[in-house]
């Protein structure tokens, strides 16, 4: 019995390395595409594009790699194409080609879609499901956000001045991201990692995780939560940017940089509280408060604030903004345990149907890509920048409805071991 706990606490610190990697590789795509939006003008979000895409074309097959090959095995090919996908991004810097970075992106894309698929089930599963699931799930969350915050600040630090030869300076830290790559390659080889569901190649599925219909509701809300994460920051980021005062621009990558700072605090703090509060009190309270500041950002539009923050890494000084953004801002705090919440509402009580349902999650986080676009080009025009928070404030209304009735399981009588 101690063996095995001691196994699985070597699997638990494993998938929350690779938690931390998926952040890694997913935020190397800002530092290329900024550099290639000095020379193309479309390129500076298309990596992230990019990788949103892969998700969408490889979610299920990722699921389905879970069954046929295995956790260790999925993660394993994952880390090899992850080490590819960023020596590609380099080289498109070496042969000056666009297109061989969209190319690197994309495969980067298909590294952390695997990845995704293989960590969110297995701490999941690891943790026993319900409250202690989604404690370490919201625990790798957090190695996840550090790696995400961490990242773009090493890039900046590389590469100071953007000019369109900066290819030179953020060189170092993708070639360190392909050696960490390689490493954890060589070291998961050699770890003994149990699947939590034993073998599932020999396992028959009479149903599919669309018949529960919890999982089913539980996907649509990630489709929209994950344009929540990304939306929410990102066209306040667009709206201070296009303001006309001196330093705007700089003013607002601060703003979306304590968005994403405070998801890591929320998770920090969902982390070491969800064994006593459930997922489901969590899920109502966060989509509630969401949706208070979300409204309260609308609303006081006209409003003004001036900001001096000093987090070390992120500063600001007497910049006077618009009230709405400190709203936004706080939203990350919200946002932060979303993913972990609905992924471990979704997968509850799915037992061998939970590697297929990972897959389904996968392809639905292309609304990180299609939900801002859409918020972007399609409402923005008609409502401004404010405005289009709406589309926003229903998004977590869906997810505060799931959380409080859709994320019940009614379909207890299926099958699932």
């Amino acid at each position: 019995m101690a063996q095995e706990q001691k196994r699985n606490w070597v699997a638990i610190i494993t998938m929350f390395f690779i938690f931390a990697m998926i952040s890694f590789v997913t935020n190397m795509a800002a530092p290329f595409g900024n550099i290639w939006g000095m020379s193309y003008e479309w390129a500076g979000m298309a990596g992230n594009l990019m990788n949103f895409t892969a998700y969408l074309i490889l979610g299920i097959p990722a699921g389905n790699m879970l069954i046929k090959y295995g956790y260790k095995k999925t993660a394993l090919i994952a880390l090899i194409v992850g080490a590819i996908g960023l020596g590609i991004q380099l080289l498109s810097g070496i042969v000056s080609n666009v297109y061989v970075y969209l190319l690197g992106a994309l495969i980067c894309g298909f590294c952390v879609c695997m990845l995704n698929t293989v960590v969110n089930p297995m701490l999941n599963l690891l943790g026993g499901g319900g409250n202690t699931g989604n404690q370490l799930v919201q625990a790798g969350g957090s190695l996840n956000s550090l790696a995400g915050t961490a990242t773009p600040i090493l890039a900046g630090a590389l590469v100071g001045t953007l000019t369109k030869d900066s290819f030179p300076d953020v060189a170092p830290l993708i070639i360190t991201g392909i050696v960490i790559f390689l490493a954890a390659f060589a070291v998961i080889s050699f770890i003994k990692i149990v699947e939590p569901q034993g073998d599932l190649k020999n396992v028959t599925y009479e149903k599919s995780p669309l018949d529960f219909r919890h999982c089913k509701l539980g996907i649509i809300a990630i489709f929209f939560y994950v344009g929540v994460e990304i939306a929410t920051p990102g066209m306040m980021n667009a709206w201070i940017s296009h303001e006309s005062w001196e330093g705007a621009a700089t003013v607002a990558g601060s703003l979306a940089g304590i968005y994403w700072f405070l998801m890591l605090i929320g998770r920090l703090t969902s982390t070491f509280i969800s064994g006593m509060v459930s997922t489901r009190t969590q899920m109502i309270a966060v989509s509630t408060l969401g949706i208070i500041l979300i409204v309260a950002a609308i609303f006081t539009g006209d409003i003004t604030t001036t900001l001096n923050i000093n987090l070390g890494f992120i500063e600001i000084s007497n910049a006077t903004v618009p009230l709405s953004c400190v709203f936004i801002f706080l939203c990350g705090l919200c946002t932060s345990v979303m993913w972990g919440g609905i992924f471990n509402l979704s997968t509850e009580g799915l037992g061998k149907y939970t590697a297929k349902a990972s897959g389904l999650f996968m392809v639905m986080v292309f609304g990180g890509g299609m939900m801002p676009f859409f918020q972007d080009l399609v409402v923005r025009p008609f409502t401004g920048y404010l405005g289009s928070y709406w589309l926003i404030v229903a998004m977590l209304v869906y997810i505060l409805w799931y959380s409080v009735s859709g994320c019940k399981n009614v379909n207890k009588d299926i099958k699932v071991d």
